[in-house]
């Protein structure tokens, strides 16, 4: 993927990716804690780590689809 250079200081691809991906994760998880709440997921844990990576790849792939 790369760098981005912002003002000299290089900022990996990946490290706004994770971060893109925690700022969506947060927003669907105000969805799915209505669930965790309702007991539909057994460990909300694991589910939102699954969920986070999960969010990780497809803003990879969006990235690589726009050429970023």
């Amino acid at each position: 993927m790369g760098e981005l250079n912002l003002y000299g200081v290089y900022v990996p691809i990946l490290l706004i990716q994770s971060i893109l991906a925690y700022f969506l994760l947060q927003i669907v998880m105000m969805a799915t804690d209505r669930l965790v709440d309702q007991e539909w997921i057994a460990w909300p844990s694991i589910f939102n780590l699954c969920l986070y990576v999960v969010l990780i790849f497809l803003l990879h792939g969006l990235f690589i689809l726009c050429g970023i």
